[in-house]
């Protein structure tokens, strides 16, 4: 059965089967199928695809409205804590020393690496030298998101004094090869430590110190799970970021 609504809404907007799967990153064939033959994509690309045409995703594959099965845990759930104040800085540490391909970090400060593992600068080292990329974005002090982030947190200028400090500890990687630092604004609801395919994520709360707020530990368990939803947040911001000079 051919997808008539998909059909309308791609010829209303002057698409065609090329223009859209080059947008998508997909095959034309795969676009083809989606209107001639009805197929549904997998979620995650219905969703870009629903984005980029301007369409709700579920008017245009209303078979997503399908009810998941139930789920007490997802399985990428390796653990959950109450506060990051509860994690010993040896999770952190064990984390990044495990990663062979990708570290990302995206936070305002996160001081408290630094201060409880004084060689974090040496280990990061190690892991570019051994080939893994690492891309590390901490807050802008400047940044108007970060300035109500603080006050938000009755923080006063403490936010902003501290991202200026994690920027100081970070700086002599600057020109270190496989390490790239940069400074966003953006309003961070997580705060993000990956390794490969697990990653740390210390949640925002509102009036709440980062410290004070839950970690859940999450390991990839297939493409468009909770891990890759939170690697594209951080994509996402990485695209917007600010390059930190040498």
């Amino acid at each position: 059965m051919q997808n008539e609504r998909l059909r309308a809404v791609m010829a209303s907007g002057g698409w065609t089967h090329a223009s859209l799967a080059r947008v998508m990153g997909v095959d034309p064939k795969s676009v083809e199928r989606w209107v001639n033959l009805g197929r549904t994509p997998r979620r995650t690309t219905a969703l870009k695809a629903a984005e980029t045409l301007g369409e709700d995703v579920h008017t245009l594959w209303p078979t997503l409205r399908q009810a998941r099965a139930a789920r007490a845990v997802s399985p990428e759930l390796v653990a959950l804590y109450d506060q990051r104040a509860d994690l010993p800085v040896s999770v952190f540490v064990n984390l990044l020393t495990a990663a062979r391909e990708r570290i990302d970090v995206l936070v305002y400060a996160a001081l408290f690496l630094h201060e409880a593992y004084p060689r974090l600068n040496d280990l990061l080292r190690e892991r570019a030298a051994d080939g893994c990329a690492i891309r590390i974005a901490v807050g802008d002090a400047d940044s108007e998101n970060i300035q109500q982030r603080g006050r938000e947190e009755k923080f006063g200028h403490g936010i902003e004094s501290r991202c200026r400090l994690a920027l100081l500890h970070y700086h002599p990687l600057a020109d270190t090869p496989g390490i790239e630092l940069r400074t966003h604004g953006t309003t961070l609801y997580n705060s993000l430590y990956r390794a490969d395919d697990q990653v740390l994520v210390n949640a925002h709360v509102w009036g709440t110190n980062a410290y004070g707020a839950p970690v859940w530990h999450l390991r990839r368990h297939e493409s468009g799970g909770m891990f890759d939803t939170y690697a594209d947040s951080f994509h996402a911001v990485w695209e917007t970021a600010r390059p930190l000079e040498a």
